[in-house]
């Protein structure tokens, strides 16, 4: 059986759906993907006519133009893991990850805010505030914890924001893994404790659920350092990437959830894209709101001095009859109206975010885009 956290106490998930507005979505088919690129793998095939050029390099070299995140330590085989649940609760989701986890030979640590959920009309939180940060702040200072990885998304990350204790943080450095809402977190810790997070599959919503390969492969491989300095990360073959925009180019990667990243924009903790390679994804969202997150992130000035941009899965898109792959197609003029004169690579359809699969991106570390390739390219260590 897994390890109990000292705090756990005997509560039990409540018994309803989650009603977060970044649900998983279990059945977004329009990818069919398999196998990934690491380094010396043949390139991967070159994606739909292009709309664009940029300047294109024959091997970019790497960017040092601002410093990148830090490494973080490897996590190690039989090492324990910390579940937490900073956003939305789960129902009955935290037994299910530790059981996952340990079939993979982990020891999971079931932090007392995953198993909570709290009533209206706060009912979207797994926790107080108080709770959630807590299980965050001992996890992260744990020496026995090799990891910190997210049950769900959803809703209340933001919440924690002004209180997280980046000193702590940064005294004590490990993976962390979330996407989603978890997104606003990824970017306090890039703001503020200068090591790699890992927008990456969460325990309920992706793991436990079974998303599609090399979701779950992707991530172990990354983790356990795998995939180092030099290593691509290969859109599979049959991934519908649209090279909007053809190139290269080099910088920190950077992003997350576009709603998210647009509702930080004024606060301390807003993302910083200078010499950023830009990924964003979203789900349940309006093309007309697509649109208006999109100008916003603009007059706010976040789109000058990028370097790249990376599109990732926008699934459900709200107003359409069409399948997600379809669906997607219809924001590329809206891209295109931000991105198509600045004259950089723009690469669309990463899987990336809540469709299938779900590939793992180190935020915070220097990376090379290449849009012909479809893929990434790390130019520095994430692990350690």
């Amino acid at each position: 059986m897994f390890a109990p956290h000292p705090e756990t106490g005997p509560h039990g998930d409540a018994a309803h759906p989650d009603a977060g507005r970044r649900r998983m979505l279990l059945n977004a088919g329009a990818l069919c993907l398999a196998g990934f690129g690491l380094a010396g793998c043949a390139p991967g095939r070159q994606a739909a006519p292009k709309t664009g050029t940029a300047r294109r390099d024959t091997e970019p070299p790497p960017s040092h133009a601002k410093p990148s995140a830090a490494p973080v330590p490897a996590l190690r085989p039989g090492a324990k893991v910390a579940i937490v649940a900073p956003a939305s609760a789960a129902p009955n989701a935290s037994d299910l990850a530790a059981e996952w986890l340990e079939d993979r030979g982990f020891v999971p640590v079931v932090m007392p805010a995953s198993r909570t959920r709290l009533d209206a009309p706060y009912e979207y939180l797994a926790g107080t505030d108080a709770q959630r940060l807590d299980d965050l702040h001992a996890a992260f200072a744990s020496p026995d914890i090799g990891a910190v990885w997210c049950l769900q998304g959803g809703f209340g990350s933001w919440r924690l924001l002004d209180k997280l204790n980046v000193e702590l943080l940064r005294q004590h450095p490990k993976p962390f893994i979330g996407y989603s809402d978890i997104t606003a977190l990824h970017l306090a810790m890039q703001r503020h404790a200068g090591f790699v997070t890992f927008h990456g599959p969460m325990l309920a919503q992706d793991m436990v659920a079974g998303k599609r390969a090399p979701t779950e492969s992707h991530l172990l491989a990354m983790l356990s350092g795998q995939i180092g300095e030099g290593a691509w990360i290969q859109a599979p073959p049959d991934t519908r990437t649209v090279e909007l925009v053809g190139g290269t180019a080099s910088g920190r990667l950077v992003g997350g959830n576009l709603a998210l990243i647009a509702a930080l924009i004024g606060s301390r903790h807003e993302i910083d894209t200078r010499d950023g390679i830009l990924f964003f994804e979203d789900v349940n969202e309006a093309l007309p709101r697509v649109d208006r997150l999109l100008s916003q992130l603009a007059a706010a000035g976040k789109f000058d001095g990028v370097k790249g941009v990376i599109v990732g899965n926008f699934t459900r898109i709200v107003g359409t009859n069409l399948d997600d792959a379809q669906a997607q197609s219809l924001l590329y003029p809206l891209v295109m109206e931000q991105f198509g004169s600045r004259g950089i690579p723009v690469l669309a359809g990463w899987p990336s975010g809540h469709g299938e699969p779900n590939l793992t991106l180190p935020l915070g570390a220097r990376v090379t885009l290449d849009t012909g390739r479809a893929a990434l390219r790390l130019d520095q260590a994430v692990i350690r």
